[in-house]
Formats: C-alpha cells, structure tokens, sequence
C-alpha cells in the first residue's frame, strides 16, 4: 500500500497511473483499482470521460467509463476466464482532474468456482489506455488463512501478473475426511475381531 501511494505522488505529468491490488480468498478474488492522469493528459482523459464536454461528469457519463475500464481487464483462474462485476466506485472532481491529483477508484469482484485443494494460478491483465498507461499490480495478503501467495510473476510493464497460490482444504473436509478415515479404521478392526473369534 505505502509502494503504491508512493507511485502515485510520484508519476509523471504525461502518464495514466493504474494501480491494482488484487485480494484472494478461497471462493473470490477482488480488485480494487485507482487510476490517476498525469496534469499533462488530464484533459485527454477528461475527455474521454465527459462525453457531453460540459466540464462535469454525471452518473451516466461515470458508468459508461467505468464499463469501458472493466471490459479492459481480464482475469482467468487457471485458465478458465472469470467474469469481474462491479462493487462500487468513487469518481474525483473534475478540478482534481486537471490538477493530476484526481483518482477514479473501481472496487470489482468475480466469484470463483468450487477449487479443490493445491496449487491455482491467477491472472490478472490490465490493457486499458495502454499509449499512455503505466501500472502497478501487487497480490494483497490473504485473509483467509486457508490461501498461501507462493508467487508473483509480473511482465515488465506490471499490465500483467499470475498470482501462484495454495488453497488448503476447509475445516469441514478435513473434519469429513478424519471421519471417513477413522469409521474406515474401525471398520476393519472389527472384522479382523470376527474372524479372529469365529477362527477359535
């Protein structure tokens, strides 16, 4: 997070900052995403945003933006592609925009499919603005102690990450499978026991 903040004060007056931070838990994954123009192409995105050109920028005007972002990012699960929804989102005022302080932040989410226990794979790939875009993606710590980031392998521009983690079995499997094991052990136990008594 400071790396992040840090970048942000940071950049340089002609780029399109785009930082990622990427949360993985054992059912979804989340994305929260800040973009920030530079003062020298704050009005081209300015632009690209207030289509109607009145120098404000209304909830359609943020949505249709918003969706234009989100159709740019691409995330898979080993390998099968996941469908990223929006959660919620905080839109700058224009002044800060042209100041190059303004950040538009998306909160996304995607549920994923029921894993088995092991090694999985994220992908997370950010093309959007790409002429002007510089990017930063960092994996999150967990907070489900059941996910272990075992690696982060980004591409040099940081518009592309596979997050290599573990997902340990719930407490329910574990439970289920000590069951399973023990009524087996039992099982056997008492039929070595009789035959034992019907062999005397």
């Amino acid at each position: 997070m400071l790396l992040a903040a840090s970048a942000t004060s940071a950049h340089r007056r002609d780029e399109y900052l785009q930082t990622a931070r990427v949360a993985v838990d054992p059912d979804r994954i989340a994305i929260e995403l800040d973009l920030t123009p530079g003062i020298a192409v704050a009005e081209q995105m300015l632009a690209a945003i207030d289509r109607d050109g009145n120098r404000s920028i209304s909830d359609e005007e943020a949505a249709i933006y918003r969706r234009e972002v989100l159709d740019a990012v691409t995330v898979d699960l080993d390998g099968a592609p996941l469908s990223l929804e929006l959660v919620d989102s905080t839109v700058p005022e224009v002044a800060a925009v042209l100041n190059g302080e303004g950040t538009m932040r998306l909160h996304a989410a995607a549920a994923l499919p029921r894993l088995s226990s092991g090694t999985h794979r994220l992908r997370y790939r950010n093309s959007h603005r790409s002429n002007i875009g510089v990017y930063l993606v960092n994996a999150l710590v967990p907070a489900s102690e059941r996910v272990s980031i075992v690696a982060q392998r980004r591409d040099v521009d940081q518009r592309d990450v596979t997050i290599e983690y573990t997902l340990a079995a719930d407490r329910a499997t574990r439970v289920r499978g000590g069951l399973s094991a023990a009524t087996a052990g039992a099982a056997i136990w008492l039929m070595v026991a009789w035959r034992r008594r019907r062999n005397r």
